[in-house]
Order: structure tokens, then C-alpha cells, then sequence
């Protein structure tokens, strides 16, 4: 499984209405064979902060990550859809909204101690 990570940075004026676009353009995303689910997250570059709720006029700083199947369905949407998709938001928000963008590959899986767990510790 991969992670395409997609970070916004959204000005506080069109921020209601790429907030609705985003969520229109995150169902479209998983319509796409191999995207099988995405989290949108509020972010803040301070990692000794939780994140404020939403300003009614900031800017936003939101990511999203698609848990995408595997490295072909990625390169499918890259390869197929990525330039189409990025068009249609610069197309409505032209310079209110940046975008970056990685890849994050799972190299192994941690879990902690839950209830019910037996053996050594």
C-alpha cells in the first residue's frame, strides 16, 4: 500500500468553496481504480501544537492522503488522470490554493499493547 499525500495551503477568501470542491474532487479520486480510501487532515507546521479549529476567514493548511493499492494504480492515475484532475482546481482557484505533493511507502507496521493482548511483554 502507498500514501499519495496531497498538503493545500488555502486562502481564507475561497476557502468554503474549495472545501466543497475538495470534497466533490476527493469522491472522484476514489472512483479511480486502486484509490481505496483518504483522510483529509487540518495541519500545522508546529508539531508541539495540536491544530486550532478552522478560522471562518484564514487561510487553511489542510493534507490529504489516499491509501492507493499499489505502486500501478498509482502510476495509472499519474499516468491517466493526474494532469486532468490538477487542471480542474487550478482552473476554479488559479492562486489561492498551493499544492504539494508525496509518496509515502509502508515499510512495516507497529501496533501497541491493547487489552486482551497475551503473551511476553
Amino acid at each position: 500500500m502507498l500514501i499519495y499525500e496531497v498538503t493545500l495551503t488555502v486562502d481564507g477568501e475561497v476557502a468554503p468553496r474549495y472545501s466543497s470542491w475538495l470534497r466533490e474532487h476527493i469522491r472522484e479520486m476514489l472512483a479511480l481504480d486502486g484509490f481505496e480510501a483518504a483522510v483529509w487532515y487540518a495541519t500545522t507546521e508546529d508539531g508541539d501544537t495540536v491544530p486550532a479549529p478552522d478560522e471562518p476567514t484564514g487561510d487553511r493548511a489542510w493534507t490529504v492522503q489516499y491509501q492507493v493499492r499499489d505502486r500501478p494504480a498509482l502510476q495509472a492515475y499519474f499516468d491517466e488522470h493526474a494532469e486532468e484532475m490538477r487542471r480542474q482546481g487550478a482552473q476554479q482557484f488559479g492562486d489561492a490554493v498551493t499544492a504539494d505533493r508525496r509518496i509515502l511507502e509502508q515499510k512495516r507496521l507497529f501496533q501497541g499493547r491493547r487489552k486482551g493482548d497475551t503473551g511476553p511483554v
